[in-house]
């Protein structure tokens, strides 16, 4: 599919979104936010979603197993290919966090994703999201149906433009959600935030940067709000170690990750 082709058609999708009234996911219980209680529904529009080169539909999809030894061992993930964005779920020892919901109806591939691995939304003790876009968090309102016990964390900017009748929690820099450290990472939108395991070398980046042909490219300009803030974001990212990453957009890098984001950054 030619790329004018498919950026038409992410923009009528995002149309066709907002006119159903789209309900709008990254994880656990953060070090110093206290769990989210139920509230009222924002009534804000979602932001447009970004474009990105066009994946097939596979429900979950994996890296290598798990590590049995090593700093690392136990931790893994779980990729939920949704087309053309993708969700995740971070486990270890029976218990997962799952960052961002996809669109709208995507809660069936993430829950064949996870049981994949043989976990199930009992096993689900928080959900985070990256950012506002309804492409990230477009099923949060049917996830949170599912994983009954886990809460749900944004960035504070971002949080009142995502939308679901359970009230989420503000996070930012150096929090922490399942064990994970929240990173902002603002710019493609006021409130983005990335997830890094720290302990198994994994960085979720939503949309903070991209993958393409198996590098690492920067957030996409037609829906990045600032610009440089973005660029300012990923020489932020540089500076902490991590093997794999795992975009928003693109395939999984799963090796080397920390000098792909260093080599984008310095140039």
């Amino acid at each position: 599919m030619m790329h004018r082709d498919y950026l038409i058609t992410r923009r009528l999708l995002l149309r066709d979104m907002g006119r159903a009234g789209l309900a709008l996911m990254v994880i656990g219980a953060a070090a110093c936010a206290s769990e989210p209680d139920r509230g009222p529904a924002p009534t804000e529009e979602p932001e447009a979603p970004e474009t990105t080169e066009e994946t097939p539909t596979t429900a979950g999809e994996t890296a290598s197993p798990p590590a049995t030894e090593g700093p690392g061992a136990g931790h893994n993930w779980q990729r939920a290919n949704l087309g053309f964005v993708s969700a995740y779920i971070l486990y270890r020892n029976g218990e997962a966090a799952v960052v961002d919901t996809g669109v709208e109806n995507s809660e069936g591939a993430i829950g064949e994703a996870m049981a994949q691995i043989g976990l199930s939304w009992d096993s689900v003790s928080s959900v985070i999201i990256t950012h506002k876009h309804p492409d990230h968090q477009g099923s949060l309102e049917a996830v949170l149906g599912l994983a009954t016990n886990a809460p749900w964390y944004a960035g504070a900017a971002d949080l009142p433009l995502i939308f679901t009748s359970v009230q989420g929690g503000p996070v930012g820099d150096g929090d922490r959600v399942f064990d994970l450290e929240i990173i902002e990472t603002p710019g493609h939108t006021p409130g983005h935030i990335s997830v890094l395991d720290p302990v198994a070398g994994i960085l979720v980046a939503g949309d903070a940067i991209n993958g393409s042909g198996g590098g690492v490219i920067g957030p996409n300009p037609d829906f990045t709000e600032d610009m440089g803030l973005a660029n300012a974001s990923v020489r932020k990212l540089a500076g902490f170690d991590y093997e794999v990453i795992l975009f928003g957009h693109g395939e999984p890098v799963t090796s080397g990750g920390a000098d792909a984001v260093r080599r984008l950054a310095g140039s």
